[in-house]
Formats: C-alpha cells, structure tokens, sequence
C-alpha cells in the first residue's frame, strides 16, 4: 500500500478514535448519572419501582455500550500498530494459512468501511460462523 493511502487510513482512524472517546465519555456520565441536563445536584434516583427497573436498564444498556465501543478503541489501536509495523491492510487469517502479502491484501473498499479490519470478508465469515 502507498504511503498516501496509509496516511489517509492513519486519519481516518484518529478521527474514529476521538469520536469514540467523546462518545463513551457521554455515555458513561450518562449512565452513572455523574451529570444532570439541568446542571442541578438533585439526586436522579427513581421514586416508584418501574421506575427504578427502567433506570437499571437503561443503565445496563449503556455500560453495554461503552463496553462495545472500547472493543473498538481497541481495534482502532491495533489497526495503528500495524500501519507502524506494515502489516496493515493484509488480512491475518489469510497470512497465517500461507498466502502470499499480495494474496492476502484486504479490500481497500472494505478498509473504507472498516478501516480496522484485521481480516478480509471471506476470512472473517469463516471465523464468525466458529464463533
């Protein structure tokens, strides 16, 4: 892969990764309830038990969240390392069966979509259906 076009997927994954950050950063004050919309210290605890279930899963549902999108910050990181190293764009599955760099090149139109894809589409249908 070029230089120019590593450069482009470097940008492009920092961008993800700010985005992220901000995201989990809502979502995890939101959840906590560390911040009010208001800005009062008024405490957010519900007063009637449906009420306290749906709090509960809201707050479930958005730790889950944050949960998700640190996997992700995670792959992001990873993906970064291997534009340093110079494995990025190859798929890793294809590799370790012994193909070929050329053999195992990612889809730049997949890298778009994805731009941390450690695997190629057919590579990763495989290993989701072991799953």
């Amino acid at each position: 892969m070029k230089q120019q076009e590593l450069d482009e997927y470097r940008v492009l994954l920092e961008i993800m990764r700010v985005r992220l950050k901000g995201d989990m950063s809502q979502l995890t004050s939101d959840a906590l309830g560390s911040d009010r919309a208001d800005g009062s210290s008024e405490s957010k605890s519900p007063t009637h038990m449906a009420e306290l279930g749906s709090e509960a899963f809201e707050q479930d549902f958005a730790l889950s969240l944050v949960e998700n999108e640190q996997e992700t910050l995670n792959e992001i990181a990873e993906a970064l390392d291997r534009i340093k190293s110079g494995a990025y764009g190859l798929c890793e599955m294809c590799l370790e069966s012994g193909k070929s760099a050329a053999q195992a090149a990612i889809p730049k139109t997949r890298l778009r979509v994805i731009p941390f894809a450690r695997n190629c589409v057919e590579c990763e249908r495989k290993r989701e259906r072991r799953l």
